[in-house]
């Protein structure tokens, strides 16, 4: 009888954990839960609805979603990608639904659902679940073991193989780096920017359906929706820039400038073609009362007042000083940022064991024999959509595989 580990009791964790116990029924695998119950997460994600995954089939476009990872994940994601991932929970009967923007949710729209059909199929292969064990010390023996010690008890617990799919754990990553490995500094990911510019004052709520994003100085940027919250700004295209500029926006404190486009990723001299059509169109038209690409008008109202227009200004005595101003503040508003802000519920970090010593056919350290790793251990993230949890079911899918063969 082979004894597995897992350290971990959330997606990667008991996906590994399944994976193995169906595949090698010759294995005995324990899961050890510093918490007291499991897939904690899995639960709360998605607004209580659990996000299982995207519907992006095709792992080079798949990779795109990863700040991180991008370049190690495209071997995993063709061996086990979405479409496996529906497949796994539709064949345990979870049926899953793909929503517009792509993200796809159990029918039920209850994360319960996702949890209870992963803990039914660890309970069904045979894997132990211990919640309220946290493992204080794990080392590799002689042997090729690996030995650990739980808190509050003295002897060692031997075990064959070990995988740690603890998350985000400082403790953790202290261990590891102990062991070797080397440590990426964590810093968060997928925040929202806090401003208090008096252009969005009143505006909470509000959003643009396509928006670009820019730090001047630094080659960050990007694209999509943009919502006004109560403390600056939010969505997907702060999303994005947050994830991919999560190292450079830590090291610059969260304090920067941020130019925003309200109309997407117009070039300027187009915008002023445009804005110059529009002009004469709505000659006749108050300009805070005629807003220009389709604006919220309390947005416009607000941009217009910042580019000093006058309250009686109509469109067709809008002067080429007037146009320029408006143009500014339409296509390269320039916001301060002092500060960051969770996203919901979503807390994902930048860092983790680096991806040179991980070994991605198998999951598996290059570093130390019988040792894998998945989740968010590793220095992988990605944006919000199910690409995170990808991560963590396609991991614990092949270390599942690799661990307890002979």
């Amino acid at each position: 009888m082979t004894k597995i580990a897992i350290i971990g009791g959330g997606a990667a964790g008991f996906f590994a954990a399944i994976t193995c116990a169906e595949t090698h029924p010759h294995t005995q695998v324990v899961i050890f839960e510093r918490g007291k119950s499991v897939l904690e997460k899995v639960r709360i994600s998605g607004g209580g609805r659990c996000n299982v995954t995207h519907a992006c089939f095709e792992a080079r476009e798949l990779v795109r979603f990863y700040p991180r990872g991008h370049r190690e994940l495209l071997g995993p994601f063709l061996q086990f990608g979405p479409n496996d991932t529906v497949a796994w929970f539709e064949s345990r009967g979870v049926r899953l639904k793909t929503e517009a923007d792509g993200r796809m949710f159990p029918t039920t729209d209850d994360s319960a659902t996702i949890a209870e059909c992963l803990i039914r199929s660890a309970q069904s292969a045979g894997v132990t679940v211990r919640t309220g064990a946290r493992v204080e010390h794990f080392a590799p023996q002689p042997d090729g073991r690996w030995a650990l010690r739980l808190a509050g008890q003295e002897e060692a617990l031997m075990f064959d193989q070990l995988m740690v799919a603890a998350g985000s754990s400082t403790a953790i990553w202290a261990q590891l780096a102990a062991l070797g490995h080397q440590i990426v500094p964590p810093v968060p990911s997928l925040f929202t920017f806090n401003t208090k510019d008096t252009r969005l004052r009143d505006l909470s709520g509000l959003s643009v359906p396509m928006a670009a994003l820019r730090v001047p100085g630094t080659a960050l940027a990007a694209e999509g929706p943009l919502l006004v919250t109560h403390w600056g700004l939010s969505g997907p295209a702060v999303l994005r820039l947050s994830a991919w500029g999560a190292r450079e926006l830590h090291a610059l404190d969260y304090r920067f400038s941020l130019d925003v486009s309200w109309i997407g990723p117009v070039a300027p001299a187009e915008a002023k073609v445009l804005l110059l059509a529009w002009k004469n169109e709505q000659a006749r038209k108050l300009v805070v009362s005629a807003p220009p690409f389709g604006l919220p008008l309390r947005l416009w109202q607000h941009l217009a007042e910042a580019a000093v227009l006058p309250a009686a200004l109509r469109w067709g005595d809008v002067g080429k000083v007037a146009l320029d101003a408006v143009l500014q503040q339409l296509t390269a508003g320039r916001f301060a940022v002092a500060g960051k802000s969770t996203f919901k519920e979503e807390f994902v970090t930048a860092g983790g064991v680096s991806l040179k010593e991980i070994d991605f056919k198998r999951f598996a350290s290059k570093r130390l024999p019988n040792l894998y790793m998945a989740g968010e251990t590793l220095d992988i993230d990605a944006v919000t959509g199910g690409f995170n949890f990808q991560a963590a079911w396609t991991g614990g899918w092949l270390a599942g595989k690799a661990m307890g063969e002979l």
